[in-house]
């Protein structure tokens, strides 16, 4: 009986029949290759079509490490490529023929029209590169980008977080902890001193790169295609990527701007399981990562690292500015920025933001607390899954809530798991009141508001999910807002001065035609990713029903 890993392997690698190879050679922009025995096809870091193998073999090829490692044989009736050919992405990995190659060579476009026009055929296609990424994901030596420098530096922290939120697969060296780390900085030509650094492969070395410079190196944000879109999607939580799915699927042409990465806040969760469809639970990176893909399938330009500064509202249109000086217009605006977790009030926070105090609990951040006791604050869903997660590599996790009853705010399924965990003290009616270390944190001090009682806990970790402020601070003053920064929408714009048609706002419209809101941005949402999806879906319909007016 095969086991799960033969399982993911007979997806990510299967053999097309002859019908099938013949579907891609009636694709009108499929082009026939012939390589040589020997010929290089193409190197990690290259935005390369898929390949379809009517006869011969293609070595796939780890390039990035010491040594080039072969990833796998393709041979006829297979076919090449990954996740990073439907994202627009540079490829992760090299190809040489092994002998005498005829194939078909489809680019990105040509594959996304294949699939959509052939379910069957893209349903392969797609389960093995999804497959195919999970097995690099989880291959211990494949090398990815590399990521060297210290676990507690603000700046490795940073980048670590940003690849990782963005997808891009990469290997971490702890400037402290890895015995290989002197024997890299010395191939590369780097000193310590100039760590964080990411090299790709030994030929391109970021010391310290900003989040533009990861985003333009590995594909990230993409180059506009368009002057005028039918819908520009600012965020892509939930909401956006919901919205860009049903958008390009029915034909809009949608852009989507994200200015950090994909998921927004429930893209940091490690199991959301209330999610209708997934009993056992997903996580929000998987989430994220199959709506990334669903979004691409469907011809929707997604970039990130693009943040969005300004907006102006000209002749009905929405004019936006991007931070790289860049601009689009758009018929219809729908505004998915999220919200933000909010900041505990207390000395030292600061100071150890991303050396010790975080607002996501994942496997970055769990490697800094792995065996030790860490602290969670915060009374709502988002604290209790990092509880949940924390509590199964840290040694306790103290989660210290404001308010006097643990289900107040949170799910009551969370709430009795976090009480039946052995290694989890909860702290009820309690609040940080300070926290202390050197170059991270060391210990937190916390203060039970109805005793009194000040304990100190020695932690290199404190993750901080205390309610959110919205991210509306680039808005326009046309666009109205709540006392807490939330947009107003729909029937609460009835009586409002700045909505001057004739006709009442749609459910989601903003006090200007054709500017829609979605998700925790909106005033009066509910913080739920279902609800996320369902509002970020809805907004197309209204989108359809303001393009019938213009």
């Amino acid at each position: 009986m095969a086991g799960p890993e033969e399982d993911l392997k007979s997806v990510a690698f299967p053999r097309l029949s002859d019908a099938e190879i013949e579907s891609f050679a009636r694709c009108p922009h499929a082009v026939p290759r012939r390589y040589a025995a020997g010929e290089r096809l193409f190197h990690a870091g290259d935005r390369v079509p898929v390949l379809v193998i009517r006869s011969g073999e293609i070595e796939i090829r780890d390039e990035l490490g010491d040594a080039p490692k072969t990833i796998v044989v393709h041979r006829a009736g297979n076919f090449t490529g990954e996740l990073s050919q439907i994202m627009g992405r540079p490829t992760v990995a090299g190809a040489v023929a092994r002998t005498d190659v005829d194939a078909l060579a489809i680019d990105a476009d040509a594959l996304r029209e294949l699939m959509n026009r052939s379910p069957a055929v893209g349903d392969v296609i797609l389960q093995a590169f999804i497959a195919r990424r999970q097995l690099l994901r989880e291959a211990a030596n494949f090398t990815g980008a590399r990521v060297i420098g210290s676990r507690y530096g603000h700046d490795t922290f940073r980048i670590r977080d940003f690849l990782s939120r963005n997808r891009v697969l990469y290997t971490f060296l702890d400037l402290e902890a890895d015995p290989d780390v002197a024997h890299v900085l010395d191939r590369l030509g780097v000193k310590p001193d100039d760590t964080p650094v990411v090299a790709w492969g030994c030929k391109l070395v970021l010391k310290n790169p900003s989040n533009v410079d990861l985003a333009q190196t590995f594909g990230i944000s993409r180059p506009l295609e368009h002057e005028m879109y039918d819908l520009a999607i600012v965020g892509a939580g939930p909401s956006g990527l919901a919205a860009a799915v049903y958008g390009a699927s029915e034909g809009l042409r949608t852009v989507v701007l994200e200015s950090t990465a994909p998921g927004g806040q429930a893209g940091a969760s490690m199991r959301i399981e209330n999610y209708l469809g997934f009993p056992t639970g997903i996580t929000g990176a998987e989430l994220t990562e199959r709506a990334m893909v669903q979004v691409s399938k469907f011809g929707a330009l997604l970039s990130a690292g693009a943040p969005v500064v300004g907006l102006s509202l000209e002749g009905g249109y929405a004019l936006l500015t991007l931070e790289d000086g860049n601009s689009i217009t758009a018929k219809c605006l729908l505004i998915v920025t999220g919200a933000e977790y909010r900041k505990l009030d207390v000395e030292g926070c600061e100071r150890f933001e991303g050396r010790g105090v975080y607002y996501a609990a994942t496997p970055n951040e769990a490697q800094v607390c792995r065996g030790r006791e860490v602290v969670v604050v915060g009374g709502g869903n988002s604290a209790g899954q990092a509880v949940v997660y924390l509590a199964s590599v840290a040694s306790r996790v103290h989660l210290v809530v404001r308010k006097p009853d643990l289900y107040a705010n949170m799910s009551t399924y969370l709430a009795r798991r976090i009480e039946t965990t052995p290694n989890v003290q909860v702290r009820l009616s309690s609040v940080v009141r300070r926290m202390e270390g050197d170059d991270h944190l060391r210990s937190v001090e916390v203060e039970s508001r109805s005793t009194g009682e000040v304990a100190t806990i020695a932690t290199p970790a404190l993750f901080s999910f205390i309610g959110a402020v919205p991210r509306t601070d680039w808005l326009p003053e046309e666009i109205e807002r709540d006392a807490k920064g939330f947009v107003v929408t729909g029937p609460s714009l009835v009586n409002s001065s700045r909505w001057s048609p004739k006709r009442p706002p749609f459910l989601l419209e903003t006090t200007r035609p054709g500017v829609f809101a979605a998700g925790d941005v909106r005033s009066g949402s509910v913080k739920r990713v279902a609800s996320a999806v369902g509002e970020g879906a809805m907004a197309v319909q209204f989108v359809h029903e303001y393009l019938k007016e213009l």
